[in-house]
């Protein structure tokens, strides 16, 4: 048996979590769901594993839902490995490779190929695995371990979300602390270097309420042949739950990006995402979805509407145009109506993509709306020489119309191509 197997502390971080013993549950469930319909694989897990016994949390090829049936010993388990090297295991064929070799799961459940990413606690332990198994032998494509990666990284959110949700009740006094903590977890941490661009983003949480969660967020992200995808999007309502739809909209475009670039290709997966998410407290959100790809006289974008209002582009001369028709929101119908449109940033041009935390920002003697008019003439008068300043330029205007009282979460985020090729990244 692996030793870090028994490590005390982590069999503390396994427990913590409460999941051992219990049924299904629709959170993890529609992960290994989406990763066995990516993959094609007849398997699926989430996996927690204790000193004696892999538990599967949720299975996408085991009917019984009862516990005793979905589990098997830390022998017969593939997830002793990863937790022995605290990384991934990618195994093609499970009888040839030597670490897996002698497997009994290789006849018991008839593992032929299997590949997964470690599930770790919010304080670093291992606490099992998000992984596939196919009974034929594969060669895992890099597509595919993209997408178990972003899988196993969404199961430990939802953990950390529970964690998180729990310590907020238990402690009323530490709850705005949390939620600040929570809303974080949900944005990513730093923005990537994207080629050719400038990038730059500006986030508010409301005013008041601050002890909730929200679900406006943003995302950058790369996505198939060289391009890269970027994401603005409001979740409806506030709470733990508006925060697991917003944590599913992003795991569920990374995972969709890493095998397409069209925008309402991918915001299509995310609408069928949300309507197969069985819960009674259904939430719909809106997302713009712009792809980013190299061009010839500066960067090609695509970019789809999902009821989310139109990106700005700012000319280099000034000039602001909308880009993007205003489809429907995203987890109402099966088919919603998603159209793509394209367009050219050239050297000095911006795009702006924006919550409506940003339009809808109120003024507190007389309750006026910033509005989008005033939004584009922002834009207009800003020197837009960098995303950074364009960025900043909007978030000033709107905390100062509405004298720091805004009553919605606010999300803007700057693409900018320098006028200097020397100022690209």
């Amino acid at each position: 048996m692996q030793p870090l197997i028994l490590d005390p502390a982590r069999l503390a971080a396994v427990r913590r979590t409460g999941l051992l013993d219990t049924g299904p549950e629709e959170a993890f469930d529609r992960l290994t769901r989406l990763a066995a319909t990516l993959l094609g694989t007849p398997f699926a897990f989430v996996t927690i594993v204790d000193d004696t016994r892999s538990y599967w949390k949720s299975c996408v090829g085991v009917a019984s839902t009862d516990p005793a049936d979905r589990q098997n010993s830390v022998e017969e388990s593939f997830c002793q490995y990863v937790i022995g090297t605290g990384t991934e295991l990618i195994v093609p064929d499970a009888r040839a490779d030597p670490r897996t070799a002698g497997n009994p799961s290789i006849e018991l459940m008839g593992v032929a190929a299997w590949a997964g990413f470690p599930v770790r606690a919010p304080d670093g332990h291992v606490l099992g695995t998000f992984c596939a198994v196919d009974t034929s032998v594969r060669e895992w494509t890099p597509h595919d371990i993209a997408v178990l990666e972003t899988m196993s990284q969404a199961a430990a959110g939802e953990i950390a979300l529970r964690a998180a949700v729990e310590d907020a009740e238990n402690a009323a006094a530490r709850a705005e602390e949390l939620a600040e903590t929570l809303q974080q977890s949900l944005l990513p941490p730093l923005l990537p270097d994207v080629p050719g661009v400038e990038i730059a983003v500006r986030y508010r949480r409301a005013a008041a309420g601050k002890a909730d969660v929200y679900g406006d967020f943003y995302d950058v992200f790369p996505s198939v042949r060289d391009s890269w995808a970027v994401v603005v999007g409001d979740v409806a309502g506030k709470g733990p739950q508006a925060a697991r739809v917003t944590a599913l909209a992003r795991y569920t475009l990374r995972a969709a990006a890493v095998r397409c670039a069209t925008p309402s290709t991918n915001l299509g997966a995310l609408n069928a995402a949300l309507l197969g998410w069985y819960t009674d407290d259904r939430r719909f959100l809106t997302a713009a979805y712009a792809t980013l790809r190299p061009h010839p006289d500066g960067i090609s974008v695509r970019i789809s509407c999902g009821g989310h209002d139109p990106a700005l582009i700012r000319r280099a001369d000034g000039r602001i145009q909308p880009l993007g028709r205003h489809g429907l929101l995203l987890g109402w119908r099966p088919e919603p109506t998603l159209r793509d449109q394209r367009t050219v940033l050239r050297p000095g041009d911006s795009l702006v993509l924006y919550t409506d935390g940003v339009t809808e920002g109120r003024r507190v003697d007389d309750r006026t709306l910033f509005g989008p008019e005033r939004l584009q003439q922002v834009i207009a008068a800003t020197a837009a020489d960098s995303a950074e300043r364009l960025a900043a330029a909007i978030d000033e205007a709107v905390t100062t119309f509405t004298g720091g009282h805004a009553a919605d979460d606010t999300a803007i985020l700057v693409v900018h191509v320098p006028a200097d090729p020397r100022q690209q990244r």
